[in-house]
């Protein structure tokens, strides 16, 4: 009989458990360009200082690496928050897109996110980037001859420019901010926080197939 009630009873909730898989624009996305990117990508604009991307950011690991095959996910860091100076958040920038090119792109990521959140800690200058990078497991010689590497500094730059074309046309004014094949801005408020990274993942599919 216990068996019974309880079988019952999940029926009953596992709706709940199951993310949506239907949207609408207006409420769980935005349409803010008539073009679509000639391939298929995700963009993320976000901020080491941002406690919102810090905690969205395990479920963007997850579900940018379970991307259909030939989509690309790209990260953007910005340099306008006000918690520290443009140009230590221009370095943080640089040092991420140098420890990717060195393999170490999620060691790196996740150890500026728990310097500054879980151990609530400032980066005063330069070498204290440095040291957390470095202690996140990139060669300390490799770190110091790439930094200023002209590929390095491309990529900061594009970066940059980007920052500044959504900033101008204001579809990014916060983050995270999230950009699905350059024609739909993801309404994160509206994820739902009880199965968050499924929903995430199909509302990231579903905008991924539209026209």
């Amino acid at each position: 009989m216990k068996k019974l009630m309880f079988m019952v009873a999940a029926l009953f909730m596992a709706p709940t458990l199951v993310a949506q898989t239907t949207y609408e624009e207006g409420e769980h996305y935005e349409v803010i360009s008539e073009q679509r990117s000639a391939k298929p990508e995700v963009k993320e604009f976000f901020s080491y200082y941002c406690p919102a991307c810090n905690a969205i950011d395990p479920v963007v690991q997850t579900v940018m690496k379970s991307l259909p095959e030939g989509t690309t996910f790209k990260k953007y860091h910005v340099d306008f928050m006000g918690a520290a100076s443009p140009e230590i958040q221009k370095t943080l920038t640089t040092a991420m897109v140098l420890a990717k090119t060195q393999g170490k792109g999620d060691e790196v990521n996740k150890a500026f996110f728990n310097h500054i959140h879980k151990d609530r800690k400032a980066f005063a200058n330069d070498a204290e980037i440095r040291d957390v990078v470095v202690a996140a497991g990139v060669d300390a010689a490799a770190y110091d001859k790439h930094l200023n590497n002209f590929m390095v500094k491309t990529q900061v730059n594009l970066i940059q420019k980007e920052q500044a074309t959504f900033t101008k046309s204001r579809v990014l004014n916060s983050v995270p901010t999230f950009i699905v094949n350059g024609r739909f801005k993801i309404n994160v408020a509206k994820l739902d926080r009880n199965n968050q990274e499924q929903d995430f993942k199909n509302l990231v599919n579903f905008l991924l197939q539209q026209p």
